[in-house]
């Protein structure tokens, strides 16, 4: 009998394929104008290098486009298709991209792991901002330590990495031992059935390099990942005495393949298992983290400004600054409002016939270009106003300002396809790039889920 003559199997098929929010609809729309834009700009910067002395430095904008805008969002759209949403020993990029091997367990509380991982000489990585992505920049840069540098963000059941935990190796910030953690949802069960409460995934940063896939700037690993990952188990059993060890032989086959940033990797497919579970911790710590665990507490990250602080301060801290995406796009609608404010007006009075229209004394004449002038200058101001609300986590003035930038990067390209408009090395495609490169920010998944989460003011 056919599918269709049984009512409960279609009725469980429709109930499978869930309806996406409108917010997201709408964040996907504005992406994929945003990634169309990207490619259009992109290609007319390219063919302008072509007729300029200046085609070497336009090759940076041509390659920060397509590195960072246009290679991760087609990679999001294609492996949200093809890449399984479900757990089987591998982490995903932030581009949808399989990531590094899940080759660690750990069995205890929040606060025990930071104890023992503290007490082996880890420093917890600082969360991705604007100061620490311009700190781990100048760090690689000038060859400064940085031993809290951020770490690329990693999924695993469905969210980023809780806690990332790292060592410097001879203070060189290109080098370095890092492992990543996600705290397993309650009642998780590995495949084969055994249980853990914490995941990792722990890679040794050998230099920095431009990413196979996606052609961003990124740290490349070892290939041999099991060297770090029993690393990072003796390091914790020669911390404290009290660290156990199990191992889970042949959790998965061995296997090699490749991670998000291109680099080869080999495994033998064992997962071992720390038990933290005996580790002293100082007073208060230990129910935290017990209550971490049993799901009252979100392990969204560890205390970070001493173990005295809570889980949930730690998070609503994090909720409450905006991500780099959001800084980024705020920072690129002041410069195009800006740029957008003063060619207006200083174009205008530098503009021979405008000076003429207004020596003329023509009422109707003047009164409509002071019109044209105000009403784009206007515009400019209200990005302003939407920008700043944006940071104040407007929802509403997000969805404005894409809905603005989305609009004049449309408007620009219908003058363009219709002559009116010259896209050459001139302001128009400067402000057009600008308005593209704050759209895609602002479409992106970090943007839209800083602006939809909920505060716990909100929730009470």
């Amino acid at each position: 009998m056919s599918d269709a003559q049984h009512p409960s199997r279609r009725r469980w098929a429709l109930q499978m394929q869930q309806p996406l929010p409108s917010s997201t609809v709408f964040d996907r729309i504005a992406f994929l104008i945003g990634t169309a834009s990207a490619v259009w700009l992109a290609i007319i910067i390219s063919i302008e290098g072509f007729r300029s002395p200046w085609a070497l430095l336009l090759f940076i904008p041509v390659w920060a486009i397509t590195a960072y805008l246009v290679l991760p969002r087609l990679h999001r759209l294609l492996s949200d298709l093809y890449v399984p949403d479900y757990f089987f020993g591998r982490t995903r990029t932030g581009d949808g991209l399989l990531g590094d091997p899940v080759n660690l367990g750990v069995d205890g509380t929040a606060a025990q792991l930071d104890e023992v991982m503290t007490r082996a000489g880890w420093h917890r990585a600082d969360e991705i901002t604007a100061a620490s992505t311009w700190g781990i920049i100048a760090s690689t840069l000038t060859r400064r330590s940085y031993p809290t540098a951020p770490v690329s963000p990693l999924m695993l059941f469905g969210r980023r990495h809780d806690v990332a935990y790292q060592q410097e190796v001879a203070g060189n910030p290109k080098q370095r031992h890092h492992v990543r953690f996600w705290h397993c949802p309650p009642g998780w069960l590995l495949p084969g059935g055994a249980k853990t409460d914490w995941l990792g995934a722990g890679t040794y940063d050998t230099d920095v390099g431009l990413s196979l896939f996606t052609l961003q700037v990124t740290h490349r690993i070892d290939e041999n990942t099991d060297v770090e990952r029993d690393f990072v188990v003796q390091s914790a059993r020669d911390a404290d005495p009290a660290v156990r060890l199990r191992l889970l032989h042949d959790f998965t086959t061995g296997y090699h393949s490749r991670n998000g940033g291109g680099d080869r990797f080999i495994t033998d497919g064992d997962l071992p298992i720390l038990d933290v579970t005996r580790v002293r911790t100082a007073p208060g710590e230990a129910d935290e983290g017990a209550d971490d665990l049993s799901g009252t507490k979100s392990a969204e990250g560890l205390p970070r400004e001493g173990h005295g602080e809570s889980l949930r301060a730690t998070a609503e801290r994090s909720m409450r600054r905006a991500p780099l995406s959001t800084f980024f796009a705020v920072g690129v609608v002041v410069i195009g409002a800006i740029i957008d404010v003063l060619g207006l007006t200083v174009g205008a009075a530098a503009d021979p016939g405008v000076r003429a229209l207004f020596s003329s004394g023509e009422a109707p004449e003047v009164a409509v270009l002071i019109g044209f002038l105000g009403f784009g200058v206007l515009v400019s101001l209200a990005q302003l106003l939407m920008a700043w609300f944006v940071l104040r986590r407007g929802r509403r003035s997000r969805a404005i300002l894409m809905v603005l930038l989305a609009i004049g990067v449309l408007s620009t390209a219908i003058d363009y396809l219709d002559g009116t408009a010259t896209l050459g090395l001139n302001g128009t495609l400067l402000a057009a790039s600008l308005q593209c490169l704050a759209l895609l920010a602002l479409s992106s998944e970090s943007a839209g889920a800083w602006a939809r989460r909920k505060t716990a003011q909100e929730r009470d």
